[in-house]
């Protein structure tokens, strides 16, 4: 006999439906899988016969055949394994055909037949919903994740036998309750604030021009004049995520096995800090079985490269499509995956590779030649991408002893919402979304300079040999000073300003 049961996989950070197609005809004993299954499918079979055997059921002594369709895509994971031992229970008329058929089933499952946790929940609810099924059956643990997707029922389930009763209508499982205004809002919160940095006003004040902007940023300065510490609180300043990028972030969570058990959704912007040893797979995605890497886990919030020089600098390079297009594509022979990948880039670095070489108290001991090898680890082009360069001193006795308290995240993001709200206003019969997004034909609109402008423009172009993406970056940054005033208008100290945030150029380059 035949049975079908309806699962799915994951392409990308979007799912599609698989059928699983059970076959159980006369013959020798045998279990074979078919449709470009993997190593963890292909094993898949030793865990559905114990499991089956250990929940009270006789697994059939027959020739069994499984297809996995569409059977030239290639199938990975463990998620097969439930729908499969329902397949087959199905064709020994254990379970009804016709109410398999309502269902998306998924679950890995132990040799016990308990129903493990899975990868690519919240895709695969999104999936139920656009083809019309009428829920969709989960390990238990993966059941809150798939929850936020209103207007089918998610089925939690526990164990084979849980599943197979509810099948055939023995037992009822309630299905989890959906409540997105419970799941998402009020839990927007971190753990860090501004208030807890002492002094370092300059950095601070570009910190608040990039989140307002959605502009990349670099820090360059000693060791302990708090980059890191700088960085860590940048997410606490941007603006809430809306639902949609909170959605979408969490799709790439769910596809990577990472979204806490207690959380239905990533309710906050996040930040992602990967160690300079990263591979290039690691930064951008990718692997025999293509996954996002962290510039996708980053999407919607910060990617923090602390210590850029030392990075390897084919890893650096790499980085180049994801901030200009903000999305990655990684293609194989068979198959082109693309991940979005919009995020904010802010990197920190020594100036030279003891670290003191702008340090008042230290002596630097490096020697010239190092310095130039050190800076020279980070190429023009990528620089250029950055839209704010800035100098971190080490922090002065009298800031670090000084009683009086700091600005707070909450008052410094006021203000970055209020120039967020100019810039929707601004952008909202377009397809970006800050000011960081435009490109040349927005900014030759949004960006007008007066005489007094475009003199002093023109003087530090000709001083400080910037590129023309520089110009373009500087325009960007002046427009996000002057929303962050109110200002209509571009004037000549915004411009003045902006140009302040590209002193690196020359003397990294």
């Amino acid at each position: 006999m035949i049975a079908k049961i309806f699962s799915s996989a994951v392409s990308g950070i979007d799912a599609y439906v698989v059928q699983v197609e059970v076959d159980i005809a006369r013959g020798l004993p045998a279990f074979s899988t078919v449709g470009l299954p993997e190593g963890a499918v292909r094993e898949s079979k030793d865990r559905v016969k114990s499991a089956i055997k250990n929940s009270g059921f006789e697994f059939p002594s027959h020739r069994i055949t499984v297809n996995l369709a569409p059977a030239d895509v290639k199938k990975e994971g463990s998620a097969f394994d439930l729908p499969i031992a329902v397949g087959i229970l199905a064709a020994t008329d254990l379970i009804p055909t016709s109410r398999i058929s309502e269902y998306l089933i998924l679950g890995e499952l132990s040799l016990n037949g308990e129903i493990k946790a899975i990868r690519g929940t919240l895709p695969t609810a999104l999936s139920v919903k656009q083809f019309g099924f009428r829920g969709l059956i989960v390990p238990e643990i993966n059941a809150l994740e798939a929850s936020v997707v209103e207007g089918i029922e998610i089925i939690p389930a526990q164990t084979l036998g849980q599943v197979t009763e509810f099948l055939n209508g023995l037992n009822s499982i309630t299905p989890l309750d959906q409540n997105q205004e419970r799941v998402f809002f009020g839990r927007q919160s971190y753990s860090f604030d501004f208030n807890e940095v002492k002094g370092q006003e300059h950095v601070k004040r570009a910190l608040e021009i990039a989140a307002a902007g959605g502009h990349n940023i670099i820090m360059v300065g000693p060791p302990g004049s708090g980059k890191t510490m700088l960085a860590q609180r940048l997410p606490s300043i941007l603006p809430d995520l809306t639902f949609e990028e909170a959605l979408e972030t969490s799709k790439i969570y769910s596809v990577m096995g990472l979204m806490p058990q207690d959380q239905a959704l990533i309710t906050t912007r996040p930040f992602r800090s990967p160690h300079h040893t990263v591979s290039d797979a690691g930064l951008i995605g990718g692997g025999q079985f293509p996954r996002p890497g962290e510039v996708s886990l980053a999407h919607n919030g910060v990617l923090f490269l602390d210590e850029l020089p030392e990075f390897k600098k084919n890893v650096l390079e790499v980085l180049r499509q994801p901030l200009e297009d903000g999305r990655v594509t990684i293609a194989r022979a068979i198959t082109s995956l693309t991940y979005p990948a919009r995020f904010m880039l802010v990197a920190a670095m020594n100036p030279c590779p003891c670290g003191f070489l702008s340090d008042p108290q230290r002596e630097c001991q490096c020697t010239f030649p190092q310095i130039q090898r050190y800076k020279s680890k980070i190429s023009g082009p990528l620089l250029d991408r950055i839209d704010l360069q800035v100098e971190v001193p080490t922090v002065k006795f009298k800031d670090l002893a000084s009683p009086a308290g700091e600005e707070s995240s909450a008052a410094i993001r006021e203000r970055v919402m209020a120039a967020r709200q100019r810039q929707k206003n601004r952008f909202q019969s377009k397809t970006i979304f800050c000011n960081a997004q435009m490109g040349p034909r927005q900014i030759k609109k949004y960006c007008p300079l007066d005489a007094d402008s475009h003199t002093l423009l023109e003087k530090a172009m000709d001083y400080l040999g910037l590129s023309a993406r520089a110009y373009h970056r500087i325009l960007k940054i002046s427009r996000t000073i002057a929303d962050l005033e109110n200002s209509q208008d571009i004037r000549p100290h915004h411009v003045s300003e902006a140009i302040q945030y590209r002193n690196l150029d020359r003397r990294l380059l």
